[in-house]
């Protein structure tokens, strides 16, 4: 059993190394959740917004990745939206949590068509326990010694366009790239964070008095890797249930289900399978809980 942890572990390490050009977590429920990654959502739905995910792949894996987040936002006045967004993410040997103000200015384009101009600053903490490393046979370069406890101040921008039925969204969350561990021919070395971009759109069809498709995509662009796409189609039903599926490009498929108790709280849980997996005999795919409340 020590040697089949051994294993697991060096596996999960080596996976997260390899793909370390992406960097920040996925979310099944990204339309829910946008405050993360654009500051111009912040305030945008002309009320307070409270958020909380949980996102844990290859479940029953220990060490695996997991991810928390807390989404806050409200407008304040006319024109201007204030926000928080809290991210916790932990993989294997290495630990980050980034805290971001998020503020956000409407411009009314006419009765119908809004833009939001989002601006995010926060800091990020990171940690890797690099001692790890020389237990599993993977050696490190002398400049890790210190990557331990470190803190880095960040900031980013985006853009919404909104209408009642639709919505455009470009944004990029942490402009500045701070030093992290990476992966090199066998050699765990200091690298940097990537910039990540990300482009979101999406439309509401109304089928009936109680029917609503909800499809919507999200493209991440970082640099040194594939281009992913996530695909998203719901079926709202009687404004209580909206159930649905979701593809990651070459990556993974999902089903989605959100419970609306009432107009101000819902809960969501998402199901996501990858097509290739390292622990495909151990794990229990990914699993992801959203709770949100609209005040």
């Amino acid at each position: 059993m020590k040697i089949l942890n051994i294993y697991i572990t060096l596996v999960l390490l080596l996976c997260t190394l390899v793909v370390s050009a992406q960097q920040d977590p996925n979310y099944t429920f990204y339309r829910y959740n946008m405050n993360l990654i654009n500051p111009a959502y912040a305030g945008a739905n002309d009320g307070t917004d409270i958020g909380l995910n949980v996102r844990s792949q290859w479940a029953s894996v220990e060490g695996a990745p997991e991810t928390q987040s807390v989404i806050f936002g409200t407008p304040m006045g006319k024109n201007l939206g204030i926000g928080v967004s809290i991210i916790n993410d932990r993989t294997f040997i290495e630990n980050q949590t980034s805290v971001a103000l998020d503020f956000s200015y409407k411009l009314k384009l006419n009765e119908k068509n809004r833009v939001y101009f989002g601006f995010k600053a926060g800091f990020n903490s990171y940690d890797a326990n690099t001692s790890g490393l020389m237990t599993y046979g993977i050696s490190q370069d002398p400049s890790l010694m210190n990557i331990d406890g470190r803190y880095n101040v960040n900031f980013g921008a985006g853009v919404l366009l909104k209408n009642e039925k639709y919505f455009i969204a470009f944004s990029i969350p942490k402009i500045l790239t701070p030093e992290r561990l990476e992966h090199d021919d066998g050699i765990a070395r200091l690298g940097v964070d990537r910039m990540h971009m990300y482009l979101a759109a999406g439309y509401d069809f109304r089928l009936s008095d109680n029917v609503v498709l909800k499809p919507s995509v999200l493209f991440r662009h970082v640099n040194a890797s594939p281009l992913s796409v996530d695909a998203t189609a719901l079926l709202e039903l009687s404004k209580r249930f909206e159930i649905g599926a979701a593809y990651r490009l070459d990556e993974s498929m999902s089903g989605l289900l959100i419970f609306k108790a009432n107009q101000w709280f819902q809960i969501g849980y998402a199901y996501e399978a990858a097509f290739e997996s390292p622990v495909r005999d151990l794990d229990n795919g990914t699993h992801e809980i959203m709770l949100n409340i609209k005040l």
